[in-house]
């Protein structure tokens, strides 16, 4: 096996992740701060964020191979937060080159807030123009790659980029986040489409998640799965719900973790594995996740993966 200083082998897939990247200040508190009061952190960290460059650093660790497209901040040496997000994927092999600087735009930066529980709380600052960017050249960026993940955050950015994609045939997993219409064209560009059960009750009005994701169904063939935190993932085989297990974790920290579910279930697929397995795969990449602090920081390295699959 390859170490993780040697990085991936070349025979790894590669993964073009698309879209939202953060730089996240991480708070640590034994409850959620009440208004008007104050709260006393026991900690405090800084660390990447945003679903598409979290998903790339987690495929990173995993053995893949990946690059990372989506708007930042800039120019380079005035935006200093767009300037430390890549410094820091570039310690994660992580090829940045689909990354567009927008000059006088600033970053988008998150303040979260962990408490006791392993529960989040987000608030994010993000500039208009950063959701207005639309990708220089979609078809270079999918040309050498063998599967894209894209979060809905900037559909304008990444629905050029899963379109090209899927003139070369290639899988195309949707994160969907942010909460949308039924109607989105994004999950009908898709192959594979995981929601957050959030997202999916959100954008369907429904609180039963099974006849939420036949709603969606009804304007896709895309495959469709939602996570559910520590609930089991529910996904579609033809009109029959199916539920894929997750791993009982004591969650010290939830930052993060669909993004790595996303991250591992798009390169178990890149990797030939069948939905079922890619799903478990992915589940445990996220459990482990949530067993230690640090957001994406704390993403597994693929030995441990493993690991827990194969206890069962």
């Amino acid at each position: 096996m390859t170490s993780a200083d040697e990085g991936p082998p070349s025979r790894a897939p590669v993964i073009l992740c698309a879209g939202i990247i953060v730089l996240d200040e991480v708070f640590q508190v034994e409850r959620f701060p009440q208004p008007d009061g104050k709260t006393q952190a026991q900690g405090f960290f800084v660390v990447n964020g945003g679903c598409a460059a979290n998903a790339a650093v987690a495929i990173a660790r995993l053995g893949g191979r990946t690059a990372l497209a989506g708007p930042l901040g800039g120019p380079a040496g005035l935006d200093a937060n767009g300037d430390r997000v890549l410094a820091a994927l570039a310690r994660e092999r992580v090829d940045c080159g689909g990354c567009e600087r927008l000059p006088g735009v600033s970053t988008a930066l998150s303040a979260i807030f962990i408490d006791a529980q392993g529960e989040r709380m987000i608030v994010t600052h993000r500039d208009d123009r950063l959701a207005a960017a639309i990708p220089a050249d979609p078809g270079g960026l999918v040309a050498s790659v063998n599967a894209v993940l894209a979060d809905n955050r900037f559909p304008n950015f990444v629905r050029p980029i899963c379109a090209a994609a899927r003139e070369r045939g290639l899988t195309v997993v949707l994160d969907a986040d942010r909460p949308t219409e039924v109607s989105e064209d994004l999950f009908q560009i898709a192959t594979h489409v995981v929601f957050s059960g959030e997202c999916l009750r959100a954008t369907t009005g429904l609180d039963d998640l099974g006849k939420a994701l036949g709603r969606i169904a009804g304007i896709t063939r895309s495959f469709l799965a939602v996570t559910n935190g520590p609930q089991d993932v529910l996904w579609l085989d033809g009109e029959t719900i199916r539920r894929s297990p997750v791993f009982a974790i004591d969650a010290v920290d939830t930052l993060g973790a669909g993004d790595v579910f996303h991250g591992a279930f798009t390169l178990a697929l890149a990797e030939g594995q069948g939905v079922t397995a890619a799903l478990r795969f992915a589940a445990a990449a996220a459990g482990l996740k949530c067993a230690r602090l640090g957001g994406s920081a704390a993403a597994p390295q693929r030995a441990e993966v493993e690991a827990l699959l194969a206890k069962g």
